[in-house]
């Protein structure tokens, strides 16, 4: 796409080059001189009297050399029919095709003619060289190179405040809350970046305060389900179903409030905590052995955050177990600079149309059941856990039925 400021600066230089056009012209048709028939007239009357006719030609050339000193002209005289009488300076061009007084383009640029009232014809041109036809396209070329680079900073200056405020943009729409533009000059662009700081800081502000109250109330969750969970350990053996269904209900609870503080610090830090080295065949493995799943693949060590690598493997296999159909399979392999994490189940699969919307926070497919449990957090942490670490989460179906779900991670 062509950049506005090439855009502003082309549209200034046709203009220019539009108007030199039409000076030209005019220039090369004498469009810009006064050519009053009746004065050019008046003029041959009086000058045809200084030059008198039927005379020798040595007489002539006096004649017109003295009337060339008065009027400091290169002047030449020529018979109605083409024939050269006297001239002095440059012999400047017979105006063939003529019929009256004016001026008439000429090398080395215009010269005027006068048509005396015994049919001769006077041409006359300064003595101090006028610009011919290539020293005026030299000056307009000239004028149009120093308009041209004297305009370009100014239309670049301008343009790269809008290509700031347009950087600016891209990186608050890409999550980066503290983006802001330089505020440069008092005219529109400024009042544009001042608006877009101000509506960024709004944002933000917004942002922080939803993130810590989630945060917050995550937190204070905790001490309620602590004192219910005491509370049911005293209620002793009495009502074991009962207990059975209120620890199933804290513990749902518990799992809840552990996904939203980890979301919560996800979204609240700007990189990982730590990084270490992890052998991701063997934690895939640890896992899996508490799943009941199959595992294969090859040793593949990776730089990452451990503790949110264990969770991203442990929230694929128990949405495999709790929502798919054994048998439940993981496998793990390097291809060039990626590693693939694969871990499919033989359940009734997902909709091809919400293969996408599974990894939002708290959606559920709609061919979960309603009673079946789960926070719908589980595959939001997975996608937000591998884009923190430079990969990307997918949904694919499997032959012969169920899904795969697909991890690339970045090597190094």
């Amino acid at each position: 796409m062509r950049r506005l400021y090439l855009q502003v600066y082309l549209a200034f230089l046709s203009i220019l080059l539009f108007f030199a056009v039409l000076v030209a012209a005019a220039w090369h048709h004498g469009a810009l001189a006064a050519q009053d028939q009746d004065t050019l007239d008046g003029a041959a009357v009086l000058i045809a009297e200084r030059l008198p006719s039927g005379v020798p030609p040595a007489d002539q050339q006096r004649a017109l050399g003295a009337l060339a000193a008065t009027l400091r002209l290169n002047l030449s005289l020529w018979s109605e029919d083409g024939q050269p009488l006297a001239a002095v300076g440059e012999r400047l061009p017979f105006p063939r095709a003529r019929l009256q007084s004016g001026w008439m383009p000429a090398r080395g640029g215009p010269v005027g003619i006068l048509r005396l009232p015994d049919g001769r014809w006077l041409v006359a041109r300064q003595r101090q060289r006028r610009l011919g036809h290539g020293g005026i396209f030299v000056i307009l070329t000239l004028l149009a190179v120093a308009v041209a680079v004297g305009a370009f900073p100014v239309v670049r200056r301008l343009t790269r405040r809008l290509e700031r405020l347009r950087v600016g943009v891209e990186g608050l729409g890409a999550g980066d809350l503290r983006a802001r533009v330089q505020v440069e000059g008092r005219d529109e662009v400024a009042g544009l970046a001042t608006s877009f700081n101000r509506a960024a800081d709004r944002i933000e502000a917004l942002v922080g305060a939803q993130r810590t109250l989630l945060a917050s109330a995550s937190h204070e969750l905790r001490s309620p389900l602590a004192r219910i969970r005491v509370a049911l350990e005293l209620m002793g053996a009495e009502r074991p179903d009962l207990r059975d269904r209120v620890a199933r209900d804290i513990a749902e609870l518990d799992e809840l409030i552990g996904e939203l503080l980890l979301a919560s610090r996800l979204q609240a830090v700007e990189q990982l905590d730590r990084r270490e080295e992890v052998d991701l065949l063997g934690l895939v493995a640890e896992e899996a052995a508490r799943h009941g799943a199959e595992v294969s693949g090859e040793p593949v060590t990776l730089r990452v955050d451990a503790r949110l690598l264990r969770r991203l493997v442990r929230n694929l296999l128990e949405n495999a177990a709790r929502h798919g159909a054994p048998p439940v399979e993981a496998s793990v392999h390097a291809s060039g600079t990626r590693v693939h994490l694969r871990v499919c189940d033989r359940g009734p699969g997902v909709p091809d149309d919400e293969r996408e919307r599974i990894f939002a926070p708290f959606y559920r497919p709609s061919s979960r059941p309603v009673a079946d449990v789960g926070s719908g957090l589980g595959l939001s942490l997975v996608r937000e856990i591998s884009r923190r670490h430079g990969g990307e989460v997918r949904c694919r179906g499997r032959e012969g039925g169920g899904t795969c779900f697909e991890v690339e991670l970045p090597r190094a």
